[in-house]
């Protein structure tokens, strides 16, 4: 009976719901940023997994519910940026310029880099999605014969490496510009620095899910036409 309930849907959406609160609260308390609610989750997640003994397939199966939310999420973004529309007068060509010159950075850094140290191929198609949204990267990845559940990882290890250590960099850097700071956030650590984008403020947050949006748009067009080329 009990090991009916740990292969349920409803001690999987709890687990994952539970755990994440928790990990807010203690985040909130402590104010620690190795603390981040998502990276405590995903260890503590993990750990009740291996020391029940539930395999990866199952778990996945019975909190797809949060992972069917994470396109809908996305898409409500949409009505944040539309209430901060008019800081996107007079800047459409600037946010395009940075998001498609980050784009190719991001794509031939993870070649240069990945063919320097001896990668095979597939690990390189792999790596070169990371700076876009999950649902978006693995199949990104898939197309371009890299690994999905490893690009998977791989996406929301950036999003909270990025989620921590971007607004001290721009601290450090002087950046002011709530437009820059969204599309620094949105475009390298997509879904993740959304989320401490809107903490940021209103247009960061807004102009943060724009770039989710061009990064997966440029990084699915970039991908294969760089990989030809390279």
């Amino acid at each position: 009976m009990i090991n009916d309930l740990f292969y349920s849907e409803i001690f999987s959406l709890t687990l994952v719901v539970g755990t994440y609160l928790t990990s807010l609260l203690l985040y909130k308390k402590t104010k620690l940023k190795i603390l981040h609610p998502l990276l405590v989750s995903v260890l503590v997640i993990i750990a009740v997994l291996e020391v029940l003994g539930i395999d990866y397939e199952t778990f996945r199966a019975g909190s797809h519910l949060v992972h069917f939310m994470l396109g809908p999420s996305v898409v409500a973004l949409g009505y944040v940026l539309f209430e901060q529309m008019k800081y996107l007068k007079g800047n459409v060509i600037s946010i395009l310029t940075s998001v498609f010159v980050g784009a190719i950075v991001g794509i031939v850094s993870v070649i240069l880099i990945g063919r320097l140290m001896g990668a095979d191929e597939a690990l390189i198609a792999t790596l070169q999605p990371k700076s876009v949204t999950t649902p978006i990267a693995m199949g990104i990845a898939e197309k371009n014969g890299g690994i999905p559940s490893l690009t998977a990882v791989i996406v929301v290890a950036v999003g909270i490496f990025g989620s921590i250590i971007g607004p001290m960099v721009m601290k450090v850097l002087g950046i002011e510009s709530h437009i820059a700071k969204g599309l620094a956030l949105g475009a390298s650590s997509h879904g993740v620095g959304t989320a401490t984008a809107i903490q940021l403020g209103a247009v960061e947050g807004a102009i943060s899910g724009l770039a989710i949006g061009l990064m997966g748009i440029m990084t699915a067009i970039l991908v294969p036409l760089i990989g030809t080329l390279m």
